[in-house]
């Protein structure tokens, strides 16, 4: 008898798909999602995520072997669609016989679906719109997760209040979905789980886990801000598809837009081209996080947080964040 009946009932598709006691996943965070946050959420009844980023394949290699040493339990990769080796990174996470691989950061390029799906692996997919959502499922996705723009790292435009009521009644009968984007508690994934989603991925609410490697100096900016620090990026060139990015204000925000001017001022001069640009993009919040996360440096690093900040207020082990999730969304189930 489960301590969370409603609440696992609700979830039961979602926890059977993942292969997990809870429909939690834990959000992919570059640099902070690895070995140590991946195998503790698992072991905790959720579903980690190792977060490939800029990764090269020798290195997920040695990640997805050091997390498989913590844990017996299932666990994902999520992999940018915009790498250079996206394929040998496939190829990595076949060699592990990896479940679950998420394709996150634009639209799968042609044969990566199939490259994962031909060693027995679900595919996760994001989509931003309803039109893209359902061409993802029909061309081999197994799930989608649907993002709001309260979500911490890249976003899309749009509430996640809004998409959850464009995509779930249209999706949810036939489909696996995913909500994410804003969930700090769990009455708000009680809330998903009633209108047809079978699970929900948090980010923000774990990046400060006692178990996550982030920095003492990046978990205390998280402790002190609240929701309306967390800001999105400003796009200064409309040639330049800058996905934004969600971040607490700090000296690192400013430098993104100089670097949006450089990049600019390279694609000007022709001496780089569009997929060059985007990647040096990439590289720079590849760098600007890991210099927050890792090193310490809040001022000048990015600090990568979603809307929900503001209820992450002390450390915490993985195992308490996970059970107060649960009662909280079995405490509004009941009280329905």
């Amino acid at each position: 008898m489960t301590a969370y009946p409603k609440t696992s009932a609700l979830m039961r598709r979602g926890a059977e798909f993942l292969g997990s006691e809870h429909a939690i996943l834990c959000g992919a965070m570059s640099w902070v999602s690895e070995r140590n946050l991946v195998s503790a959420i698992s072991n905790a009844g959720g579903f980690g995520v190792i977060a490939c980023g800029a990764m090269t394949p020798e290195l997920l290699d040695a990640e997805i072997a050091a997390t498989k040493a913590l844990t017996v339990k299932p666990f994902g990769v999520n992999l940018i669609t915009m790498h250079p080796d996206l394929f040998e990174l496939i190829e990595v996470c076949g060699k592990h016989s990896v479940g679950h691989v998420v394709l996150a950061g634009g639209i799968p390029p042609k044969g990566s679906v199939e490259a994962i799906k031909a060693f027995g692996a679900k595919v996760i997919v994001f989509a931003p719109t309803l039109a893209l959502a359902k061409k993802l499922l029909r061309s081999g996705g197994d799930a989608l997760v649907i993002e709001g723009m309260e979500a911490g790292g890249h976003i899309g435009p749009v509430a996640t209040s809004v998409l959850a009521q464009e995509f779930l009644p249209e999706l949810a009968d036939d489909h696996v979905v995913f909500v994410a984007g804003g969930i700090g508690r769990g009455e708000a994934m009680a809330g998903y789980l009633e209108m047809g989603a079978v699970g929900v991925q948090l980010g923000t609410r774990f990046a400060c886990a006692t178990e996550s490697i982030a920095h003492p100096d990046f978990k205390k900016a998280f402790f002190r801000a609240n929701a309306r620090d967390a800001v999105a990026s400003v796009q200064i060139d409309p040639r330049l598809p800058v996905i934004p990015v969600r971040a607490l204000k700090n000296k690192g925000t400013e430098e993104f837009t100089a670097k949006q001017r450089e990049v600019a001022n390279l694609l000007d001069a022709g001496s780089v081209d569009m997929g060059e640009a985007q990647l040096q993009i990439e590289r720079f919040w590849a760098g600007a996080l890991r210099r927050a996360a890792i090193d310490g440096d809040v001022e000048n690093g990015s600090l990568m947080a979603g809307q929900s900040v503001g209820m992450v207020t002390k450390e915490e082990p993985v195992t308490e964040i996970m059970a107060a999730l649960m009662a909280e969304s079995e405490a509004a189930l009941n009280r329905r």
